[in-house]
């Protein structure tokens, strides 16, 4: 079973893949990685929580999670 993560967890994918593909167009759009992960980030912030389990995510948020680990520790 994988660890929780964090909130800085989620901060730094976040930062991650946004420094992989900025963001596009005078909206300012976030790229799929990174919008993935903003609902749950939000909802960390909003509800207090410190951790989420991998398995609490949407599946293209576990996979932006997952990849960022994999580069993290790359």
């Amino acid at each position: 079973m994988q660890e929780p993560y964090s909130l800085t967890d989620l901060e730094s994918a976040i930062n991650y893949w946004r420094s992989q593909s900025p963001s596009e167009g005078e909206e300012m759009r976030l790229c799929k990685p990174a919008a993935a992960l903003a609902k749950p980030y939000a909802l960390m912030i909003f509800n207090g929580w410190r951790t989420l389990r991998p398995d609490e995510l949407e599946p293209e948020a576990q996979q932006a999670m997952q990849a960022w680990r994999q580069a993290k520790h790359a």
